[in-house]
């Protein structure tokens, strides 16, 4: 058999190959997200839960309130376009979007605002910040696009407090069935929850706003610091906001293939007092354990130096902040001679509740060590978070914890007539009352100076450290927020670069 060869005119094998790739479907740019978690929130309704991984979930996702929170920690409109107050601070007329719909096909109208405020104000209402809107009287509906609500006094913070989670908007059909089946007027829908893992969301396609880029969002649950570290390198997850390994920072940062960002949180972590229960009872006993415990050596161990050290429950970003950071600086003697003085005897042995996130389990540790060292033995519980929220949260049956506070602006928690570490003082109560009703701006700043004040020379609470953010995601993923003002995964601007 005689072989042959055919020779191909010259250029025809390149021409043949950009007919092929012509031909060919082009590969279609990436398009859903995989998130990561340290915690899975106990439910998905945000007005009925305290969780921050409720609203990390859920917020502006799901859920759409009249105003919302942005990156900056600015107010800006959601469901509501626009709003006007009345010269004496207490009429608020919000003119609402006639475009948003429930995921269910509902309407959103001002039927919904009535409802949604109402029920957060109710006597039965199991909304964990349910304070927020003590100051609303009435709310009206004079037409379906517009909802008036009037404030019993002048409220200062009253637009920043209606943009958090607890206030969005909830639809009365489907009030009952949120806690598994969310029903938002948001730009993604619930898709799925599998309970310890993952919960799934889709886009919403008929989305009253700016459609969402991603198609579908899963969060992933990973509580275990080294197996988010894992997940990141391995490209398992494509974004871990709040990454809970400081230590792996530096190898992380060397990855090309990631990008790490380092900002600021609203995460007020403090070691929280039963101040209802002794020897928490006594002020020398919460000032000695002040003194007891090395800050910056604490943060060194949980979070490699990140972060930085508090004296009150307030944030550098908030404004009037005051540094009262060395209000109670490291003394183990004087914390000895408090306790003394005090009446408690050396190994006197209290509990510490630990909820699952590294800074309370590593620093838990940490202060344990720091506490025996002056006499106190520490004995460390850890809980898992739904059993921390049942017992420690809404019960008050602890002695200490360790959690971190990350509602922004979140000081009224300690002029509640009730709340979990039971600080019952009527001259703060007085402050935040003068605070809240003042119109004028300086004079705000002063009573915001004199409430951390106040809080510091009380020390209901051992404050500890704002808690850092460790933001860690493919390096290809734009969008996400590099600071936290409120707890949020808020993915509605969030895509893949090309």
């Amino acid at each position: 058999m005689t072989r042959r060869s055919f020779a191909l005119p010259v250029g025809f094998a390149a021409a043949a190959l950009s007919a092929l790739l012509a031909a060919a479907p082009a590969l279609a740019a990436k398009d859903t997200l995989t998130l990561g978690m340290v915690l899975e929130p106990p439910s998905l309704d945000p007005t009925a839960g305290a969780a921050s991984a409720i609203r990390e979930v859920t917020y502006a996702n799901i859920y759409e309130g009249l105003v919302r929170i942005d990156a900056k920690g600015d107010v800006k409109p959601a469901l509501a376009q626009s709003w006007t107050v009345s010269p004496d601070g207490k009429v608020y007329t919000f003119k609402l979007t006639d475009k948003a719909k429930f995921h269910d096909g509902a309407p959103f109208d001002c039927s919904v605002v009535k409802f949604s405020y109402e029920r957060a104000v109710a006597p039965d209402s199991t909304n964990a910040q349910k304070a927020l809107f003590a100051p609303i009287e009435k709310t009206e509906c004079p037409d379906p696009a517009t909802a008036v609500v009037t404030l019993k006094y002048p409220a200062a913070n009253f637009l920043f407090n209606m943009g958090w989670g607890d206030a969005v908007m909830i639809s009365p059909a489907t009030a009952a069935g949120n806690k598994t089946n969310p029903v938002g007027t948001g730009p993604f829908k619930f898709k799925t929850w599998a309970k310890g893992d993952r919960v799934e969301l889709a886009r919403n396609p008929d989305y009253w706003g700016t459609p969402a880029k991603l198609s579908a969002v899963t969060f992933r649950f990973m509580s275990d610091p080294s197996a988010a570290t894992a997940a990141m390198l391995a490209g398992d997850i494509d974004a871990f906001p709040l990454f809970p390994a400081a230590e792996a920072v530096a190898q992380l940062k060397a990855n090309p293939k990631l990008t790490v960002k380092i900002g600021v949180t609203q995460g007020k972590t403090v070691m929280s007092l039963n101040n209802a229960r002794k020897p928490f009872d006594d002020v020398r006993v919460r000032r000695a354990l002040a003194h007891a415990i090395d800050r910056k050596q604490l943060l060194d161990a949980i979070y490699s130096g990140y972060g930085q050290v508090i004296g009150s429950h307030y944030s550098p970003n908030d404004p009037g902040f005051v540094d009262l950071s060395n209000t109670y600086p490291y003394d183990p003697e004087k914390a000895k001679a408090l306790l003394k003085e005090a009446g408690i005897a050396p190994g006197t042995e209290i509990t510490i509740t630990l909820p699952p996130p590294a800074y309370a389990r590593r620093g838990g540790e940490v202060i344990a060590a720091f506490l025996q060292q002056v006499g106190i033995n520490a004995k460390l519980v850890p809980v898992e978070f739904a059993q921390w929220l049942d017992q420690v949260f809404k019960r008050s049956e602890f002695d200490a914890t360790i959690i971190s506070h990350t509602e922004a602006r979140d000081i009224e928690i300690y002029a509640r007539d009730k709340y979990y570490f039971n600080y019952a003082n009527a001259d703060f109560k007085l402050l935040y009352k003068a605070y809240t009703e003042a119109t004028d701006h300086e004079k705000r700043i002063e009573l915001a100076q004199k409430m951390q004040r106040k809080l510091a020379e009380d020390e209901p609470n051992v404050f500890l450290f704002l808690l850092p953010k460790i933001g860690v995601w493919n390096a290809k993923v734009q969008g996400l927020w590099d600071n936290v003002p409120i707890p949020a995964n808020d993915l509605t601007a969030v895509s893949w670069a090309d």
